[in-house]
């Protein structure tokens, strides 16, 4: 699988470090109760089929990457930095 980097091109998925679902990227206020971290922590979806993902590019760049896939083909159909959809 290769992964478009928008700052270094396609690389191989060995280049990154997977880091689950890009909602993820909404952590619960620090003073949110315990129950409402837990679930942020602990519950996960496991989708088959088209997610988006956060990927760190830690033998590149160093670049936070969100990334839309599809978990079962393994096709990838975008990446962008995260942070970049939030800018516009």
């Amino acid at each position: 699988m290769r992964i478009p980097c928008p700052i270094c091109g396609p690389r191989d998925r060995r280049e990154f470090y997977y880091q689950g679902a890009a909602s993820m990227e909404h952590r619960p206020d620090p003073d949110a109760g315990a129950e409402v971290w837990h679930d942020y922590l602990h519950l996960r979806d496991n989708p088959a089929g088209r997610t988006q993902d956060l990927w760190f590019h830690e033998a590149g760049c160093g670049a936070w990457l969100r990334v839309d896939r599809d978990t079962v083909t393994h096709e990838i159909f975008g990446a962008e930095l995260v942070g970049e959809r939030d800018a516009d």
